[in-house]
């Protein structure tokens, strides 16, 4: 076993026979990402993933609140408004476009890992949260999980590969998740196919002990336990009629038509998210299906997020929901963009401003 990493660093490093362990550790802040801990985590698997000593890699968080909730959204904001509508140029030379790249960097190579990589997804995933646990090759939830994609709600769009993630799930649930940022607990993302094994949170300790020793499969099938009925699935079918419709606007429309009272609230959580990031994220799941890997959607998603970062929503989001938690956002325009509109987001960029990954820079 060697010694653990200094107990105040954000990211936590440990190796205890044949497992590796991540363990994000900034507690008071929900465990939230910003670019050195992504580096941290990137250079640790690179080293472990020539090891052979390394067995598994295990990711979780410090404390019982959270895995991660997501990246620092108060630095974003600070950039959005210095970059608002100064073009794709100034934002891909913002921290926070830096950051995303290193984080979207970050979630391809934990899909590709080629040794187990398990993530205890515990408490609230949200996010960059996602990222790191999602494409995880074990995908572990508990009776604290809380999991969202809510970007829609501070005017960004799903992204860390989550519109992939999303559109994999059968019954247009993945546009659902999406579109209301509504937040999952764990049997709802056993049903969604997000996560792999449901294990009480009170057993962690002691799976992560077993996963030192034994190989992962065997560890996780002595503490992995029968989900709780999901009300998710329960809601399935009438989900898939309201949300298979091209236009938020029809979707809406759909949901009120139900006249139920899950449905109208479903159309008034949407209602109250930024028209445009709706709309864009809308498009950006359908756009998936024309996708081949992981690496192109991220690319798509690099494209939508920094013109978010230029687009007044961003700002506005932030300020409304973290900065003076009025809850009370103005939305500009306040309605469904145009089909140019949308279609802005997920044109390409200057081929020098793409997002790329190290292995295709070596290979030019």
């Amino acid at each position: 076993m060697t010694s653990p990493t200094v107990a105040s660093d954000p990211v936590l490093v440990r190796v205890d026979g044949g497992l590796a362990e991540l363990t994000l550790n900034r507690p008071a802040s929900l465990n939230a990402l910003d670019r050195a801990m992504v580096g941290t985590m990137a250079d640790r698997l690179d080293d472990w993933r020539h090891d052979d000593a390394i067995r598994a890699v295990l990711v979780s968080g410090a404390g019982d609140r959270a895995l991660c909730a997501g990246g620092d959204i108060v630095a974003i904001h600070t950039d959005a408004l210095a970059v608002a509508g100064a073009g794709d140029a100034a934002a891909a030379a913002s921290e926070s476009a830096g950051f995303w790249r290193d984080e979207y960097r970050l979630n391809a190579a934990i899909a590709e890992y080629p040794k187990p990589y398990v993530a205890f997804m515990d408490g609230f995933v949200m996010g960059g949260g996602v990222g790191i646990s999602a494409h995880a090759s074990v995908r572990i939830v508990t009776d604290r999980t809380r999991f969202a994609m809510p970007e829609v709600g501070i005017g960004l769009v799903p992204d860390v590969g989550g519109t992939l993630l999303l559109s994999r799930i059968p019954g247009e649930l993945g546009t659902y998740i999406a579109l209301t940022a509504v937040q999952l607990d764990g049997a709802d993302v056993i049903a969604a196919g997000l996560a792999d094994h449901y294990v009480p949170a009170d057993r962690l300790d002691d799976l992560r002990a077993a996963l030192a020793t034994a190989p992962v499969d065997d560890a996780v099938a002595r503490f992995a336990v029968e989900p709780p009925p999901s009300a998710l699935a329960a809601a399935r079918e009438w989900i898939a009629g309201a949300f298979a419709a091209d236009s938020v606007t029809e979707i809406v429309e759909r949901c009120r038509a139900l006249q139920t009272p899950e449905a109208s609230k479903t159309a008034d959580r949407i209602e109250g998210k930024s028209p445009t990031s709706v709309a864009v994220a809308l498009a950006a799941l359908r756009a998936v299906r024309a996708d081949d890997s992981l690496r192109d959607i991220l690319r798509r998603e690099y494209r939508t997020s920094l013109r978010c970062l230029q687009h007044p929503d961003l700002a506005e989001g932030i300020r409304a929901q973290v900065i003076d938690k009025d809850r009370s956002p103005a939305w500009r325009p306040p309605r469904e963009p145009s089909v140019a509109e949308v279609a802005a987001f997920l044109a390409p960029l200057a081929p020098d401003l793409e997002l790329t990954f190290t292995d295709e820079e070596h290979a030019r």
